[in-house]
């Protein structure tokens, strides 16, 4: 996820997913109103070996508080009732909690608060951290999930798109994203050369953009991966990605890095819902199921 460069920015698709732009109708573009596709957590048992692992402060107290931005759908962002904390992220919280034997809270805060407060105001951080060596050099993160950026197209891609010619086609994209970003550059590169530029088009949000998609007024959008793939599976798989993921980059769970008792309770609660197929389900529930890691490594690496 690109939070690294604009984070907040990436607005919720969930609170508008239904809402229409000026261009189509509910019911022509096929948008539905299931943007909670929260997975059930309640089945995960306790692994008592596991949970012996976690420090005892944590222990005693039976809560683990996670820090979240939550304005990232379909990672971590807010329910109907816009207080209620819902995605895969927050699935995933919820499962290291059972596996753990304590309860969990996702406490929101703006995404560049959040790092700073690893440790002290939040036991962990789950909340679509890119890893990255300046990170590192600070906390400890945990891989579990790998996002990077995809063209999403209607089903069977009726008008050819092809993502590696990019020149003159009109392609949707969110305002203030990386991909916002590159598409500038990307239209540069086309008037550079002497071809026509990009049309791009952008829209304050997410679900304005898959909507025009549907509603034929854009051939393309360009989206970070998890984005596009729960963009398919909230209009009934009326729009398929295209070109696969480009430039991917694992994500992690961070935790303060003198707290090597606690990091690893959670590698190993991490792996286990791989493991168990738990953290495929919950991906698969929310519709991107091709972005989980079968691997739990901790970062910096030794």
């Amino acid at each position: 996820m690109r939070r690294i460069l604009a984070a907040g920015l990436l607005a919720t698709l969930a609170v508008s997913a239904c809402s229409a732009p000026s261009t189509t109708t509910p019911s022509e573009s096929g948008a539905t109103d299931a943007t909670d596709r929260t997975y059930d957590v309640s089945g995960v048992e306790k692994v008592d070996e596991i949970a012996a692992l976690l420090p005892q402060e944590i222990a005693d107290d039976g809560m683990l508080t996670i820090g979240a931005a939550t304005d990232y759908a379909p990672a971590e962002f807010r329910a109907e009732d816009l207080t209620t904390a819902i995605g895969y992220d927050v699935d995933l919280g919820k499962a290291i909690g059972k596996v753990l034997g304590v309860e969990t809270e996702v406490v929101d805060g703006e995404f560049a608060s959040l790092l700073p407060g690893i440790g002290s105001k939040y036991d962990i951080g789950i909340s679509s951290f890119t890893i990255t060596d300046e990170r590192t050099a600070n906390y400890t993160m945990i891989s579990y999930i790998t996002v990077g950026s995809s063209f999403a197209v209607k089903k069977g891609n009726p008008e050819g798109f092809d993502p590696e010619s990019l020149c003159g086609e009109t392609i949707g994209v969110q305002t203030g994203t990386w991909q916002e970003e590159e598409l500038a550059a990307f239209t540069a590169e086309c008037t550079d050369a002497g071809e026509e530029p990009i049309e791009v088009l952008p829209y304050a949000k997410q679900s304005d953009v898959t909507t025009n998609l549907v509603g034929g007024k854009v051939k393309a959008f360009y989206a970070d991966s998890t984005v596009a793939s729960y963009s398919v599976a909230l209009t009934n798989d009326q729009l398929e990605v295209v070109g696969g993921v480009r430039d991917a980059a694992p994500q992690g769970i961070v935790v303060a890095q003198d707290d090597a008792e606690l990091a690893e309770a959670i590698q190993r609660a991490v792996q286990q819902l791989m493991d168990d197929g738990t953290w495929a389900a919950i991906l698969d529930s929310w519709g991107v199921s091709e972005a989980g890691l079968e691997t739990a490594e901790l970062f910096p690496q030794a």
